[in-house]
């Protein structure tokens, strides 16, 4: 029986599991870690593609059963324990493909960007609406810190729908399986890449204000700071790029302190 408290909702159509290792990208050498196995569908057909399965489950009743499920596949490393603090840093190069819990969504990608290095993809099952905040562009609703943290250091792409009617028991709201490829570098270059966070940060807080009123906390003279970036100041946070939001960051950083 799924757990309300730790967030299970089970998939078990064959062929939809199936596209979802299909969207993994998945190769025969390939370590693959996934975050919680549930019933331990999705972890077979994984397991059937890759060299080595690292499957992290928190939920001690249901290792018991997977202990038993699984126990045919010489392949598969079953961890009890909390995928947040599993040593990523200590399994080489990986890939990541799981359904996840929805409450661990932002926190288990900003982990997994902790070990960026080793790390080559992540495949998740996650809400649609959370989805749309992955891969949103500058000018929607949708585009905002979250947006902007993922695409600095990966290209995320949304690879089909879920409906809810897949899951058991069945969530208040559908899903998307979002594919996350790691780039060999961030997709921008700010002078100062923790100032280019807090300038993101700080201009979302108020996403509703014009770029002068939600950054002025940063510099008095920040209307001067944005229109030397060649942006105009009345434009609010969710128009702006990567690359225009590194252009403000690199003033401020240049700026007598």
């Amino acid at each position: 029986m799924p757990k309300k408290h730790l967030g299970q909702n089970f998939i078990s159509d064959y062929l939809l599991l199936n596209r979802i290792v299909d969207a993994a990208g998945l190769c025969p050498d390939d370590t693959v870690v996934e975050i919680g196995p549930g019933p331990g569908g999705l972890t077979k057909l994984l397991a059937d593609r890759v060299k080595r399965l690292i499957a992290i489950e928190l939920d001690h009743e249901l290792c018991i059963k997977l202990t038993s499920v699984l126990s045919g596949y010489k392949n598969i490393e079953l961890i009890e324990g909390d995928a947040l603090k599993f040593p990523y840093e200590d399994i080489g190069r990986f890939k990541v493909a799981a359904n996840i819990p929805y409450y661990i969504t932002t926190p288990i990608i900003f982990r997994l960007f902790e070990v960026r290095g080793n790390l080559e993809s992540i495949t998740l099952t996650v809400q649609k609406e959370v989805a749309e905040r992955l891969v949103a562009g500058p000018g929607g609703k949708d585009y905002g810190v979250l947006s902007i943290m993922v695409q600095y250091y990966s290209r995320p792409q949304m690879k089909f729908i879920v409906p809810k009617e897949a899951f058991w028991p069945v969530p208040k709201v559908d899903s998307a399986v979002v594919g996350i490829t790691m780039l060999d570098r961030p997709a921008v270059t700010p002078k100062d890449e923790e100032l280019f966070f807090k300038v993101v940060r700080t201009a979302f807080s108020q996403r509703r204000k014009t770029l002068s009123n939600s950054l002025k906390t940063l510099d008095s003279n920040i209307k001067e700071v944005i229109t030397g970036a060649g942006i105009d100041p009345r434009r609010r946070p969710e128009t702006l790029s990567l690359a225009e939001f590194a252009k403000i960051a690199d003033l401020l950083y240049e700026r007598p302190r």
